[in-house]
């Protein structure tokens, strides 16, 4: 019986995937892939545009960029990391995904993300909802003078703005003081309760990121240089994101 060769020709090289190797230790263990499909059993973005995370990778590994990017699957991964966990190769899928966001131009991305990013570039609250200095503090102060007025138990309540020294700066996502103010208070109930020593900041103090979604790394980075910013100038010790 005769046994014959089977060559299998390489397809075109990924440029993603090169990026990615020469960006992450180990090159993200790329090339360890078994196909055993444990990432697409726990993603929850498996089945959305017909793509999974072991396929995303396999057209990845084949070359196959210019149909990568014009899937939107990419743009629906959570980069929740789960695939990564559950890998028995330990492969970073995330950071392949993250690469094709950002290979996609800039006016191309989703309206959605690009626009709350730029709203976040506007000003030093980075709030995606545009809400300014003064509208922040106003929100603050006549929520927390309300909860003082009405709620029992709670009549020395605080929540401090720009308190220098403080232990912990918070972080809000800017989207409750706009639309679900009351959604801020049991968050302030529970540092009150503690004797927490903690304040916000005017600036810097909204905890979303747009621009880490969108991929767009000058902006992600200026995003968290004026937060950075904002708790050095403070003297705060500790900075709590809530995101």
């Amino acid at each position: 019986m005769s046994s014959e060769v089977i060559s299998l020709k390489r397809g075109k090289r990924s440029i993603f995937i090169d990026k990615v190797k020469a960006l992450l230790p180990d090159e993200g263990n790329l090339n360890l892939c078994l196909t055993c499909g444990a990432c697409s059993s726990g993603c929850p973005a498996t089945g959305l545009e017909g793509m999974d995370p072991r396929k995303f990778l396999r057209m990845a590994a084949l070359g196959m960029d210019d149909e990568l990017l014009k899937s939107d699957w990419a743009w629906m991964c959570t980069m929740c990391q789960r695939c990564i966990y559950v890998c028995p190769m330990k492969i970073d899928i995330p950071a392949l995904v993250f690469n094709v966001r950002g290979s996609r131009p800039r006016e191309e991305r989703p309206k959605g993300i690009l626009g709350s990013c730029d709203m976040a570039l506007r000003n030093d609250t980075c709030s995606a909802m545009g809400a300014t200095e003064e509208d922040w503090r106003f929100v603050v102060e006549d929520v927390a003078a309300e909860v003082r007025e009405n709620q029992e138990g709670f009549e020395n309540l605080q929540a401090p703005m720009d308190k220098v020294g403080a232990e912990f700066f918070l972080n809000q996502n800017s989207r409750e003081p706009v639309t679900e103010p009351d959604e801020m208070v049991p968050l302030w109930k529970i540092l009150h309760l503690v004797g927490a020593d903690w304040t916000y900041g005017s600036k810097g103090w909204a905890a979303e990121n747009y621009c880490l979604f969108m991929a767009d790394n000058p902006s992600w980075k200026r995003i968290v240089e004026v937060k950075a910013k904002a708790v050095d100038d403070l003297k705060c010790k500790v900075w709590l994101n809530t995101e």
